[in-house]
């Protein structure tokens, strides 16, 4: 089977605009420092590491051929920083316990069901346990009173797709240009782009093609 493209705008690359009039220095600050995110965990132990690192592998697999986005460092710096979101659903507990309680009580189901943990299991097998999760299938005392449909919805997916796109490889993957300070975007229209911004490949020509944009100009 020919996989499509690694990405849908081939060649381009956010962090060329770094010292562009594109981006300032409070935004180059920001890059730098996540950039740097260590990959080893200042947070989670080595047990809820494995299954941080196997869980953001089924939430948000990566091609082999892509530049890779260490999510689980990313949401392991966020979690030892302790930066939340302001706000918190009353029926989960804070933040920082939240994954504690998930991780574990997900090891726990999977020694349940496979006799391993979350991260020695098959791909099928992690899965069919994470639809359970999601589906709000599991009440046990694993979970300690803990949903697991809102862990899985507003942890799991909220926090580990957020520490996904919030990364400059995942940026030239979707064409994102950046946060618009200083220079900000000025085509806003649907099809319209500004000459500095990205170039979608022609997904019926090839991953060298690119399309023609009439509006651009």
């Amino acid at each position: 089977m020919t996989l499509p493209p690694a990405s849908r705008y081939p060649g381009y690359d956010v962090l060329n605009k770094r010292d562009t009039v594109s981006w300032d220095d409070a935004t180059r600050a920001v890059i730098d420092e996540r950039l740097g995110t260590p990959s080893e965990p200042s947070f989670f132990n080595p047990v809820e590491w494995r299954a941080l690192l196997a869980l953001c592998a089924c939430i948000v697999p990566q091609r082999s051929d892509a530049s890779q986005i260490p999510v689980a460092a990313l949401v392991d710096a966020m979690l030892s920083a302790n930066h939340g979101d302001g706000y918190r659903d009353a029926r989960l507990p804070p933040l920082r316990d939240a994954w504690k309680r998930g991780l574990a009580a997900l090891d726990a189901e999977s020694r349940v069901r496979c006799d391993l943990p979350f991260a020695s299991i098959g791909e099928e097998a992690q899965i069919a346990l994470l639809q359970s999760v999601q589906a709000g299938d599991l009440h046990g005392d694993f979970w300690q009173g803990m949903p697991s449909k809102l862990f899985f919805s507003e942890r799991v997916l909220h926090d580990i797709c957020g520490a996904y796109y919030s990364h400059p490889h995942a940026w030239s993957q979707i064409g994102f240009g950046g946060p618009a300070n200083p220079r900000g975007y000025v085509r806003m229209n649907f099809n319209r782009r500004d000459p500095w911004e990205a170039v979608e490949a022609n997904p019926g020509a090839g991953s060298n093609a690119r399309t023609e944009n009439r509006h651009a100009r």
